[in-house]
């Protein structure tokens, strides 16, 4: 039997009738450059993420950019997060020419420790006498924000952190680009700090038939800044006030996510079905570490993530008998080329490390066939028991 890690051919088969339709009426009306469909599909976004206010973009890194901005960010800032994720939290932050700090993730979780942010603010900063700015002591430079990742679509712990971020006057930008529908103590996520940002790449739990992203807020001042942020500066046609950007989302996009958008709690119940699967079947296994689920929250697993000691061996034995895995992420930020400059090193942050050495992703998309779980998860267990035979021989 052969199981992707991730097949979208599946879902377009299932829906692309509906795809085509929504591609006709754009074309039908040369709606291409944001208009009627995207502006539909802000509003529906907005009301099933739980914000009063959505902002469609081209990407969910510019989703972030843009999100920093308006809150503020700029030269010379710091702006905490984690450095187990994408890249691409760590470069909008970069855009706006502040400089990231990274926190380390709680390991069950993959998301940032509110431990450890606690123990960063109150060893690595000082409030100064004269603007009462928050500083980091060994950079100087003031500290401003968080930007809180939810990872492979698990909440991180936004109570204690967005309570940290309260009481040191830091903005709070969430990072959901893996994490659409997801939930915290019953809240959306998106709407648990100042903004939330969405990307909508194809492999998203809601995709895209291409590159688009989204921020929702509450506040009306935020959303009306990174509108204007998205359309070259402008509030009006032709009225640029400040310096913006070309990121806005074309025609065909909104109209194609209106039409996945109806879909998104099926597909959100079949990847919690999965999950359950496997855990059912992997639970226990030694040397595998299963996610873990947080308490009170609700994971929407964009990615069905196990820990393994030995990964590369594994990926191999999985793949000889066809079963596709993928690595998110095989090397932390702060230890990439670019940004080696910030100078952390090896060690800085263990639980990180640890995880990108580890971390393996077993295949999770909707449309997977229960016996296609099944079977990943057996050929997992016969892993697990050549490698106690293994053990065993080495012992005796």
């Amino acid at each position: 039997m052969h199981v992707p890690c991730f097949d979208l051919t599946r879902q377009i088969a299932a829906i692309g009738d509906e795809l085509k339709h929504a591609a006709g009426r754009v074309i039908d009306r040369a709606a291409f450059a944001s208009g009627p469909f995207v502006s539909r599909f802000e509003d529906e976004f907005a009301q099933a993420m739980g914000g009063r206010h959505c902002v469609a973009v081209n990407s969910g890194t510019s989703a972030l950019h843009c999100a920093l901005l308006a809150c503020g960010i700029g030269a010379g800032d710091e702006v905490l997060t984690v450095s187990f994720s994408f890249i691409a939290t760590a470069e909008a932050i970069s855009y706006t020419q502040a400089q990231p700090a990274f926190i380390d993730i709680e390991e069950p979780y993959y998301t940032m420790s509110s431990e450890r942010l606690h123990d960063f603010l109150q060893r690595k900063t000082f409030f100064d006498r004269v603007g009462k700015i928050l500083v980091d002591r060994e950079t100087r430079r003031p500290v401003k924000a968080i930007v809180l990742v939810h990872l492979f679509g698990q909440p991180a712990a936004a109570d204690q952190i967005c309570s940290l971020a309260g009481e040191y006057g830091l903005a709070v930008i969430e990072d959901c680009a893996q994490s659409h529908l997801a939930r915290y103590e019953g809240k959306p996520v998106g709407t648990l700090g100042d903004v939330g940002c969405f990307s909508f790449y194809p492999s998203k739990n809601l995709g895209a038939c291409g590159e688009a992203g989204a921020i929702v807020t509450d506040n009306a001042e935020l959303a009306l800044k990174i509108r204007m942020l998205r359309d070259h500066g402008q509030k009006h046609r032709d009225h640029h006030e400040v310096i913006g950007y070309n990121y806005r989302m074309d025609g065909l996009q909104g109209a194609m996510l209106s039409v996945k958008l109806k879909h998104l709690k099926a597909w959100t119940e079949q990847r919690r079905r999965h999950a359950l699967v496997y855990r059912r079947l992997l639970d226990g296994l030694p040397g595998i570490t299963l996610p873990a689920e947080r308490e009170g929250s609700v994971h929407v697993y964009n990615r069905f993530v196990i820990r393994v000691p030995n990964r590369d061996e594994f990926i191999s034995y999985l793949k000889r008998r066809g079963i596709g895995t993928a690595v998110y992420y095989p090397r932390p930020i702060h230890l990439t080329p670019a940004y080696c400059g910030l100078g952390y090193k090896a060690g800085d942050l263990p639980a990180s490390e640890q995880s990108a050495r580890e971390a393996v992703a077993l295949p999770m998309f909707p449309e997977l066939r229960k016996e296609e779980v099944e079977f990943v998860a057996k050929v997992v267990q016969n892993w697990c028991d050549a490698q106690k035979c293994i053990g065993q021989r080495r012992e005796s």
